[in-house]
């Protein structure tokens, strides 16, 4: 493939480089030019086009992007058509994302106009989720190195989905005097929810005392009825023949692995009884957050035997997050005080259901009051300090609305994109100050200073490190509260996507607080602003 610039005349049949305008008429890179284009072209007094043209043996981007992606194997994945090189890979089930490093590598270095980025090794993964992409850097790549990467990847697995496989749980929980019984039944319930994105259900849970006589009898009579058991001890293990292992082993079961290189989560036990797996949880998998607890849970529940070799190959990127309510931190230093939430009003979007001649909903008056107002003056009621609104589409407009209010405006030009645009950049905008952000939608005339002011209540009852969520009738709805713990997820964001992924993978408490309908009346199209007292404007 020869690329560069060459005279109109002489780029019949080349690839455009880049994308061409003219009059009326756009031409988009990657397009193969035509005897009819280049009259075009020459009609708009174009003299020059940077084109690829092709050898003999080249093959244009997308049809390379589509014979590398339709030599791996399909099971549990579904692969995008090609388009600008690219075909993007997403699973069709909730499961563990296994990769094969070693061929990713090799395919990587076939050549640099070939790529291939997945997920890390072993990562779970919902029904939905983009595990690895595909793409062609140049226009064209010689047909040779795209055989070289079919070969491979017919050879042996690049990465595969290993579906979860429901099991029936049972917990083993032992007490002691200085173990209070509500952290017995947080455990439950943190247990509880770990197991249902596999569709495995927590089905008996056995409270006895911390000896390893009672453990053991729990785990003989509980083994002929579950899959899967697993042990939480008031105490943590401290030995190879403490409680838990050596209660395994008095059980009849057989004692794989204590301790992991994974932290939070060194103190984990791996044992089973025949096929059985019964797993000592680290003290730390009280916590939903994620810890050495899960990734052996996931290999377990995705059929997985790991054995030592694999634990112990665990450290490198097993230095996990800290919990802040372990009981012993790794260093005793003195915590920076979390400030409280601070509000974003988001008012960047482009309102496209209110159709041609709708109007701008957020302009639309209520009792004399633009919408957009209305919203940002019920932000400023609820007395949470500092707010901040984000403005995009009919900026001007939107601004002059909110003329004389105190909040500090901040703008999105890239709006057109999506939600995680003006979510990205509200949040920037905080200070470091802020200990959360309450986000608010603008176009929900329902919610007031009060049901504000409410959620803020629990968000700082929970020591802020907690999601605070509207609900109406348990059905979720806005706003939200997220703790500054989730501010590096939020900046990831890219599309038309809001918050809802990181609140059910962020490892916090999520805590709904009933609003009424008030927390799902959002204001979309004419129709509703009107039913809901509104009046339209330009």
């Amino acid at each position: 493939m020869k690329f560069g610039p060459v005279k109109l005349a002489d780029a019949e049949g080349a690839v455009l480089g880049h994308a061409v305008k003219a009059e009326a008429q756009r031409l988009p890179k990657g397009h193969r030019l035509s005897r009819t284009d280049i009259a075009t072209l020459a009609e708009a007094n174009i003299e020059e086009v940077v084109v690829a043209r092709l050898d003999a043996d080249d093959l244009l981007e997308n049809e390379a992007a589509a014979r590398i992606a339709a030599a791996i194997a399909p099971d549990h994945l579904r692969f995008s058509p090609a388009a600008t090189g690219r075909v993007n890979v997403y699973s069709t089930v909730s499961g563990l994302f296994v990769a094969n490093r070693a061929i990713v590598d090799r395919l990587n270095r076939i050549d640099p106009a070939i790529t291939l980025a997945c997920l890390a090794d072993h990562t779970a993964v919902a029904t939905g989720d983009m595990v690895a992409t595909i793409k062609i850097i140049p226009l064209a790549v010689p047909e040779q190195f795209v055989e070289q990467a079919e070969n491979m990847l017919r050879a042996e697995a690049a990465f595969e989905v290993k579906p979860f496989v429901p099991h029936r749980a049972a917990l083993i929980a032992t007490e002691l005097p200085s173990l209070k019984p509500q952290v017995m039944d947080k455990t439950h319930t943190v247990l509880a929810a770990r197991l249902l994105r596999s569709g495995s259900h927590l089905v008996t849970e056995r409270r006895v005392a911390h000896r390893e006589g009672a453990v053991a009898a729990a785990i003989a009579d509980l083994e002929p009825d579950h899959d899967l058991i697993v042990v939480f001890g008031a105490s943590a293990v401290a030995d190879p023949d403490d409680v838990i292992p050596a209660a395994i082993r008095s059980a009849g079961g057989v004692v794989e692995q204590v301790g992991m290189p994974v932290d939070p989560g060194n103190l984990l036990v791996l044992g089973r009884i025949g096929e059985i797996p019964i797993v000592g949880a680290p003290g730390c998998a009280r916590s939903p957050k994620e810890n050495g607890f899960d990734w052996i849970l996931d290999r377990l529940l995705a059929g997985e035997w790991p054995n030592s070799e694999d634990i112990t190959g665990l450290g490198v990127g097993g230095l996990l997050t800290e919990i802040p309510t372990r009981p012993q931190p790794r260093e005793q230093t003195a915590s920076p005080p979390r400030g409280p939430a601070r509000i974003v009003v988001l008012a960047a979007g482009r309102a496209s259901r209110m159709g041609a001649s709708g109007g701008h909903k957020l302009l639309a008056e209520f009792d004399g009051v633009p919408l957009v107002r209305r919203t940002v003056e019920t932000a400023l009621a609820a007395d949470a300090g500092k707010v901040v609104v984000v403005t995009g589409h009919r900026e001007s407009d939107i601004r002059a609305s909110l003329a004389g209010l105190p909040v500090t405006l901040v703008s999105n030009p890239d709006y057109a994109a999506g939600m995680a645009s003006s979510l990205v950049a509200g949040v920037s905008a905080l200070g470091p100050e802020a200990g959360g952000v309450l986000v608010m939608l603008a176009d929900m005339p329902g919610i007031t200073g009060d049901h504000l002011r409410k959620m803020i209540e629990v968000f700082d009852n929970e020591g802020r490190q907690a999601v605070v969520r509207a609900v109406s009738e348990g059905q979720r709805g806005n706003p939200v509260i997220l703790p500054r713990e989730t501010f590096s997820a939020v900046r990831q964001l890219v599309g038309d996507v809001g918050a809802r992924h990181i609140v059910e993978r962020c490892g916090l408490p999520v805590i709904d607080v009933e609003l009424g309908e008030a927390a799902r009346l959002d204001l979309d199209t004419p129709e509703a602003i009107i039913a809901a007292g509104g009046v339209l404007k330009e």
